[in-house]
């Protein structure tokens, strides 16, 4: 761990998908130059926490090596990363969750030091050209009630929730590359190229 990372908080990766863009394979543990797509998520984060969670529904086994502790969310439908959020929450050991998806192997830690620099009493999220990135985002742990509520009430969707709870923004550009996402096959092939 660096001598002062900003401030304690817990990481979360979300790699509970269905995976149905990659032929229903676990998007986390996708090859990318040589490593799971995971581990290059979890090498960038490593230093900033001590509170590591990935959130995974599948291969518990072989995610185990690169987290603090793993959640799964409760649900064998696969119900989506606000499942995992929620999840992250309710286990996070430290004030703040940073959250981000498992198939971003080019988020840098500037991104990630500018979206720790305004946490505080509201979520903090990516937002590009106003719409807004719930899984590149930075959540309260005091906000897990008012997701529960949400949840309860049948909210699924996290950029709706996030909306909802005025968040604070970190404004990226719209061809930012750490925000690729790397979920389907052919944007795989394309950055393995690059």
């Amino acid at each position: 761990m660096p001598d002062s990372p900003v401030f304690p908080c817990s990481i979360l990766l979300l790699a509970g998908g269905r995976g149905q863009r990659v032929g229903g394979e676990d998007k986390g543990l996708l090859d990318w130059h040589g490593q799971p797509l995971i581990s290059w998520l979890q090498q960038t984060v490593r230093g900033l926490t001590d509170d590591l969670i990935i959130s995974c529904n599948r291969n518990q086994d072989r995610y185990a090596a690169f987290a603090d502790q793993l959640v799964g969310d409760g649900n064998q439908d696969f119900a989506g990363p606000l499942a995992g959020i929620r999840a992250g929450l309710a286990v996070a050991r430290h004030e703040q969750l940073l959250v981000l998806p498992c198939d971003a192997p080019l988020v840098d830690l500037a991104l990630l030091e500018a979206l720790l620099a305004k946490a505080g009493t509201q979520p903090v999220a990516v937002r590009r050209n106003g719409f807004w990135e719930p899984l590149f985002s930075v959540w309260p742990t005091a906000m897990a009630p008012a997701l529960e509520t949400a949840w309860d009430a049948g909210e699924r969707s996290p950029q709706r929730l996030l909306r909802g709870l005025e968040p604070v923004a970190v404004d990226c550009p719209t061809d930012d590359p750490r925000l690729a996402n790397l979920n389907t096959p052919q944007l795989l092939a394309a950055a393995r190229q690059h």
